[in-house]
């Protein structure tokens, strides 16, 4: 099991959040699904992202239970986030919404719940429900997913509490740097998803140099990068030895010559849609 997998940092309301943890994102429900969250779970994992839409809630829910139980861990030693959907951006159905993404995975409150996308129009009054389920005592952390800067000062501004995490596309290609100095500079967490650019940049001649002179795989160079530029990372695998092998990046450092030829790489290329134009 790997130990290094429950370093945490530490979100500005004093909650602790693993640094590194599994995305579910496009694994069906089903025993893979399941199997895979288990397996994170025994490895170490302390942290499993998924969302609403991705409409696998209860098979995470039941990798959950399993996983615990092999592991012989509590539900607390957990860090588990779900994502309110776009169609229920609202106060009455976000706080609707939570109450069905927490039956779904069987639990009772959720580490951190978070505003899928920055719809506009809709995001402040999902945010108003967020609040009220954090002073109640439902969920240990709120946030937000996909905002630009424009976005979070918008939501700041009415705000009574600010988004303790902000969770976007970020890798090698989109490297999202002044959003990354806008979250720093006002205390909110980053955090990547698809960090390995849907395996686009697997094939990458950089990076694959960069990876031979540590003995590693392009991809635990890129988490690592992620790691060191402060950002946590949730990358998604299905595959206990890949699951197993993307969180071994703890038994090295990239110098700052390799971080910046990384950071070289951006073009500011998505694979996922664009915050400022999503029509969904």
């Amino acid at each position: 099991m790997n130990k290094h997998l429950q370093e945490t940092t530490t979100l500005h309301n004093g909650v602790q959040m693993p640094w590194f943890g599994l995305g579910v994102f496009k694994v069906e429900e089903g025993p893979e699904l399941v199997n895979a969250v288990r397996a994170a779970i025994v490895h170490g994992y302390r942290s499993i992202d998924t969302a609403a839409i991705y409409g696998n809630e209860e098979g995470v829910g039941k990798g959950i239970r399993e996983g615990l139980a092999e592991a012989g861990i509590a539900r607390e030693e957990l860090f588990v986030t779900s994502k309110v959907w776009n169609a229920d951006l609202g106060y009455e159905s976000t706080l609707a919404a939570y109450e069905q993404s927490l039956a779904k995975l069987g639990l009772d409150y959720l580490d951190l719940y978070l505003i899928h996308w920055p719809v506009a129009g809709k995001y402040k009054e999902a945010w108003r429900a967020l609040e009220t389920l954090y002073k109640a005592g439902r969920v240990k952390a709120i946030g937000v997913s996909n905002f630009q800067i424009h976005h979070l000062e918008d939501l700041m501004k009415d705000a009574e509490i600010k988004p303790m995490i902000n969770q976007v596309e970020y890798h090698p290609r989109l490297t999202q740097k002044e959003v990354q100095a806008f979250c720093r500079e006002h205390g909110i967490q980053m955090e990547a998803w698809s960090p390995l650019m849907q395996g686009q940049l697997l094939e990458n001649e950089t990076l694959q140099e960069i990876a031979r002179t540590y003995q590693k795989s392009v991809a635990q160079v890129i988490l690592r990068w992620d790691l060191q530029n402060g950002v946590v990372t949730i990358p998604k695998s299905t595959k206990e030895h890949r699951i197993a092998e993307n969180a071994n990046v703890f038994d090295f450092e990239l110098t700052a010559d390799d971080m910046a030829r990384i950071d070289a790489l951006n073009q500011n290329h998505r694979v996922g849609p664009d915050p400022d134009n999503f029509d969904f």
